[in-house]
C-alpha cells in the first residue's frame, strides 16, 4: 500500500505556471480551481496584479498539463460596483452542479470589512454572474457540494472571526439564505502539522466511500505559517461526519518552487480534477504564492490509504 509520502507524484513539467508567462504583467499567479470544459481541463486562477491585488484568469489546457493558453483578460475582477471586492478576488474552487446545468464559483472577496466568501455562476467559462456575497467577513476557504443533501445545497467554509481556524459547514436551501455553520473538520491540537488552522482545498470528490476531501493545514513555526495538504472522507448523506482523517500530510513544500516565492513554504491546493478512465486525479495547488504546481495519484490508492486511517 502507497504511504503518505508516495501517494502524490509531482508533475515533471512544474511548475506548470509562473507570472513569467503570463500574457500581461503580474506579480504572481497561484490557488487555481480547476474543472474540464469540454475536452479542455480550464483552471481558473488567482492573480495577484503589482499593486498587491488579487483577480481570477482562465488558462485552458488539452491535456490538463502542458500548452497552456491563458486568457489576455481577467475572468473577473474588481470593477467598483462590488465593494465588498475593492481589495480583490481570492481562491477560488469550481463545482460544476448538474441540477443547474453551470458550474458554482466560490472565492474569497477581499473588501474594507475583511474577508468574505461570494458565489458566481458560469456555463462556459467564458462569461460569469456574480451571485453574490454569502458569508460575510472573516469568512474564506469555501467549497460547495455538486448535489443536494437531504434537499439542501452545502458549503464548507472557515468563519474564522467567531468559530476559530476550523472548517465548517452551512447548508441552504436556495443558495442564498444560510443556516448556522455545523463543525466538520478541526485543528488538532499540539505539535500537530495542522494544529494552527485547516481549511478546505477543493471541492470534495464523491466516490463510493464517502466525500473525498483534500484540505490544508498549518503549522506555525518561528519562519512563518508552513503549508501542507492532507486527506480525510466524509459520510456522503451527513458530509459534517468525518469517517477517516490522515494522521500525516501527503503533500508539502519541498520542492524548489514551492519553498521559494512571496509566502515561503506553501502547498495550497484549490483544485481537483478526477480522470476516472485512467484512475487518476491531477491535484493543482499554489506554490509560494508565487507559482501553480500539478500532482498526480491514483485515485483508487488515495481511497485504499484513507480507509486505512484512523476514525475522524
Amino acid at each position: 500500500m502507497s504511504t503518505s509520502a508516495s501517494l502524490f507524484t509531482r508533475h515533471p513539467a512544474n511548475p506548470l505556471l509562473t507570472p513569467e508567462r503570463w500574457p500581461y504583467s503580474i506579480n504572481a499567479v497561484m490557488n487555481a480551481a480547476a474543472t474540464v470544459v469540454g475536452d479542455e481541463t480550464v483552471l481558473l486562477c488567482r492573480v495577484e496584479d503589482r499593486r498587491g491585488f488579487s483577480h481570477l484568469t482562465c488558462a485552458r489546457s488539452r491535456d490538463g498539463a502542458s500548452n497552456w493558453v491563458v486568457d489576455d483578460h481577467p475572468a473577473l475582477a474588481y470593477d467598483g460596483t462590488h465593494p465588498e471586492e475593492e481589495w480583490g478576488l481570492e481562491d477560488p474552487r469550481a463545482t460544476y452542479v448538474e441540477e443547474l446545468g453551470r458550474w458554482i464559483i466560490t472565492y474569497t472577496a477581499f473588501g474594507r470589512e475583511g474577508p468574505g466568501v461570494s458565489l458566481a455562476q458560469t456555463e462556459d467559462f467564458k462569461s460569469f454572474e456574480r451571485l453574490g456575497m454569502v458569508m460575510s467577513p472573516e469568512d474564506k476557504n469555501a467549497a460547495l457540494l455538486p448535489r443536494r443533501i437531504g434537499g439542501d445545497w452545502v458549503l464548507f467554509h472557515r468563519p474564522t472571526s467567531a468559530q476559530g481556524a476550523d472548517v465548517w459547514l452551512s447548508r441552504s436551501s436556495d443558495l442564498k439564505s444560510w443556516h448556522s455553520p455545523e463543525r466538520v473538520l478541526g485543528r488538532r491540537q499540539g505539535g500537530w502539522w495542522d494544529a494552527a488552522r485547516v481549511g478546505m482545498g477543493p471541492p470534495p470528490l464523491e466516490t463510493e466511500h464517502g466525500w473525498l476531501v483534500v484540505y490544508h493545514g498549518v503549522r506555525q513555526t518561528v519562519a512563518g505559517g508552513l503549508y501542507r495538504a492532507g486527506l480525510a472522507l466524509l459520510d456522503l448523506e451527513e458530509p459534517a461526519r468525518v469517517l477517516r482523517r490522515s494522521d500525516e500530510w501527503v503533500l508539502g513544500p519541498n520542492a524548489d518552487y514551492e519553498v521559494s516565492g512571496d509566502v515561503p513554504n506553501v502547498v495550497f491546493p484549490c483544485g481537483l480534477v478526477h480522470d476516472a478512465g485512467n484512475d487518476t486525479l491531477f491535484l493543482y495547488y499554489g506554490a509560494a504564492d508565487t507559482r501553480i504546481g500539478l500532482a498526480t495519484a491514483r485515485c483508487s490508492d488515495v481511497l485504499e490509504y484513507l480507509l486505512a486511517c484512523p476514525p475522524g
